[in-house]
């Protein structure tokens, strides 16, 4: 067997192994250098799964060769493989991005234990994307969120530990609701693989005990996942964590749980469970459209603006959310490719307010004023990002937000409300985005900007590659809209 049928299990494999070692490397910049390496090359290895993917269909691989639904599985389709490129590509340019700042923010006697946690938070979210195993989502969700707390707590603002206490508490409630609903499936199948729970729910008579599961899955993914009203714990770990770990986790943390939430529900749940579909939509569509106006509504109040883009991403999760509540091919590819948008677009603003919070040591909003006279690179780059993030046409947001405007006008009369909502929250973005810019570009500077220089030219490299990156799927969407597409068609080809 070639290294190439090795590539999904490398995905996890690699950092994993990497993680202990790079725990007892001493030599400053080398656990850095390590992790960089280690980050790169499993984004390579996931473009390469992702290109296999599309020219060969689904990649399945079997661990010891004890083929499922004995064995363990490792599974990647076309949404799995977009998942694997968003989590490792923002893994790498965080981590070259947050060189000068992690070495600041956490110290150089604990920079390497840092960074192992840090591989170990990649290995978990890549494990969660590929296993094809219930249990082993589970286990994988643990090591992520286990190391995603030394992350967070990592920095030197104390108000990290109670929003990590926070987090911590929610995160366990969430685990512990997702395992019951596993047990309760797996009691009824005997079964923890995806495909084999599929086929054996058609056989289940008494589905009452299904019904329960269900429940507890969708909660338990929906507090991982800060769906409204369950994003308590995002705005303030997004504040007080380093700003490299904002970086990644903004774009990367809540997706994963989504996209299992989806993967469980339409892979197991809306065949076996009748009018489960509906259910579906007429649960998640309310919160979808709540989510989408208070997130926003909350973002234009807030001062702090590592808080605004938190609260900013409860909406864009809402976004996420309505499209895969159609339950139609243009909904869930509209939202979708918003994951893979917002995932792209939410490290680029991340990555410009670490620039200014590493100048000023503030993100308070008052802080800004005049900012941009002194780093007009950085704020240049905060400006296109929220361009995009606002869905003006030619940037990245603009495509996505265009499918669900589609898949709203097909909806009917629900669907004429939901459009409502979409331009609403996006004329909302652009009140909360043009907060930042009118202080950061008319307002005379309140603090003393004297030392204020620009950002590091190694913290301004992979800021402007993830803006040309916004700008370029905006203006050639293909790669990411195929992915999309065909992530739709596999989801709705287990409704049939």
């Amino acid at each position: 067997m070639s290294f190439a049928n090795h590539v999904i299990i490398f995905l996890v494999a690699v950092p994993l192994a990497v993680a202990p070692v790079i725990s007892l490397l001493r030599v400053r910049h080398l656990p850095w250098l390590m992790a960089c390496i280690t980050s790169l090359f499993v984004f390579v290895l996931s473009i390469q799964l992702t290109q296999s993917v599309l020219h060969s269909g689904d990649v399945t691989y079997a661990l010891g060769s004890w083929p499922a639904p004995y064995g363990i599985e490792l599974r990647a389709g076309a949404l799995t493989a977009m998942m694997t490129v968003i989590v490792s590509g923002v893994s790498t340019m965080a981590l070259w991005f947050g060189r000068y700042g992690i070495y600041v923010e956490v110290g150089e006697q604990r920079a390497h234990y840092f960074y192992a946690a840090w591989m170990l938070v990649l290995a978990g979210l890549l494990g969660i994307a590929v296993t094809g195993d219930a249990f082993n989502v589970f286990v994988f969700m643990e090591i992520s969120s286990l190391a995603t707390y030394v992350l967070i707590a990592g920095g030197p603002d104390r108000r990290a530990l109670t929003a990590v206490l926070k987090y911590l508490i929610m995160g366990t409630i969430g685990a512990t609701f997702y395992l019951i609903g596993v047990g309760l499936v797996y009691m009824m199948t005997g079964t923890l693989n995806f495909a084999d729970m599929e086929i054996r729910l058609a056989d289940v008579e008494n589905l009452r005990p299904v019904l329960v599961a269900a429940g507890f899955i969708t909660v338990g993914l929906a507090l991982k996942a800060a769906i409204f009203p369950l994003h308590v714990w995002m705005p303030n770990a997004y504040t007080y964590a380093p700003s490299a770990v904002a970086v990644f986790l903004s774009a990367c943390s809540t997706k994963i749980a989504l996209f299992i939430l989806l993967k469980f529900d339409f892979f197991v749940f809306q065949k076996n469970l009748a009018g489960h579909d509906v259910q579906f939509s007429w649960f998640l569509m309310p919160l979808a459209a709540i989510a989408i106006i208070f997130g926003s509504a909350v973002a234009i109040n807030e001062n702090n603006i590592k808080r605004l883009l938190g609260y900013s991403s409860v909406a864009q999760l809402g976004y996420i959310l309505m499209g895969a509540s159609f339950v139609t091919y243009l909904g869930l590819s509209g939202g979708i490719l918003h994951i893979f948008n917002h995932a792209l677009i939410k490290a680029t603003l991340f990555m410009a307010v670490a620039c200014v919070f590493y100048r000023v040591r503030s993100a308070e909003l008052k802080d800004f004023a005049g900012i941009a006279q002194k780093m007009p690179w950085t704020m240049a780059a905060f400006v296109l990002a929220g361009v995009a993030l606002i869905g003006v046409p030619f940037t990245a947001g603009f495509t996505s937000k265009w499918l669900l405007i589609k898949a709203a006008l097909e909806a009917g009369v629900v669907g004429y409300l939901l459009l409502a909502v979409v331009l609403i929250g996006s004329l909302m973005a652009l009140v909360y985005v043009w907060k930042v810019v009118e202080l950061a570009y008319f307002k005379p500077a309140t603090a003393d900007l004297s030392r204020v220089s620009e950002a590091p030219l190694m913290m301004r490299i992979p800021l402007w590659i993830m803006v040309l990156m916004t700008l370029y799927f905006g203006i050639d969407p293909s790669y990411p809209v195929r992915l999309a597409n065909a992530a739709a068609v596999s989801l709705l080809g287990h409704l049939s």
